[in-house]
């Protein structure tokens, strides 16, 4: 999986963006739960804090920034690739991740004659390609846009800063050319914001997940399975669907 953009040759297709944790899988594995507690620990740690306090504190954090990392560094001068190293890279994916048969099946749908499936995250490079790898799908996607913990100040959804770098590293030919997949943890700002932008964003809200009081994307899906029927142009015929 490449992790830069356009390399000069000119490529018009749109850019299809997946987010990728509680969006490529599901938020029943309680990877978000195994995180929150990594991060509090981390909080508490590095930041002589009580556990209480350490959750309000992250909480606050993520709420204001989109990432936690980010007022660890705005105020506490916290490396992010320490955090990464104690969170993100601790968490036990190889004991809950597995490849996903399905999964694979509906991407390979994708028509990359007429899209390019790109990654979308706020999670370091090293997390990206650990849980595609995991999932078995790391080759079907033609790069991935991080948020980049080795390069200070941080750039991170929902900033149009981030947006717009994704458009630069995956060459979308405009931002109208994009389409957004984000998950319920943090997508409704993320998609607010991608909307925006001009992009055509999609809303994956699980079901058992609270929907939103107020609508963030023009699509909400309870399942990845339902795209092709939103974006059939994006996605080869069926024809053992449709019997020809």
């Amino acid at each position: 999986m490449a992790t830069n953009g356009a390399n000069g040759v000119c490529d018009s297709r749109p850019i299809f963006f997946f987010d990728i944790d509680n969006c490529l899988y599901s938020k029943a594995c309680n990877i978000h739960d195994e995180m929150q507690t990594l991060i509090n620990k981390f909080f508490v740690k590095h930041l002589d804090l009580k556990s209480e306090d350490a959750h309000m504190l992250h909480q606050k954090y993520y709420k204001e920034y989109g990432l936690a990392i980010e007022g660890l560094t705005r105020h506490h001068r916290i490396d992010p690739l320490v955090f990464n190293y104690e969170v993100d890279d601790a968490l036990p994916l190889d004991n809950i991740l597995k490849p996903d048969p399905e999964l694979r099946k509906l991407l390979e749908n994708l028509d990359t004659t007429k899209v390019k499936p790109w990654l979308l995250t706020n999670a370091y490079v090293s997390h990206a390609k650990r849980v595609v790898k995991l999932l078995g799908i790391e080759d079907l996607f033609e790069g991935v846009t991080y948020c980049d913990y080795g390069n200070l100040p941080l750039v991170c959804k929902p900033s149009q800063d981030m947006y717009a770098k994704a458009e630069k590293e995956a060459g979308a030919p405009s931002t109208d050319q994009c389409y957004f997949v984000d998950e319920p943890d943090d997508s409704h700002l993320n998609c607010v914001h991608a909307h925006a932008r001009g992009w055509t964003t999609v809303h994956l809200v699980e079901p058992g997940t609270p929907m939103p009081h107020k609508p963030a994307s023009k699509y909400t899906i309870s399942s990845l399975y339902e795209l092709p029927g939103i974006f059939p142009h994006a996605f080869k015929q069926q024809r053992e669907n449709g019997g020809a």
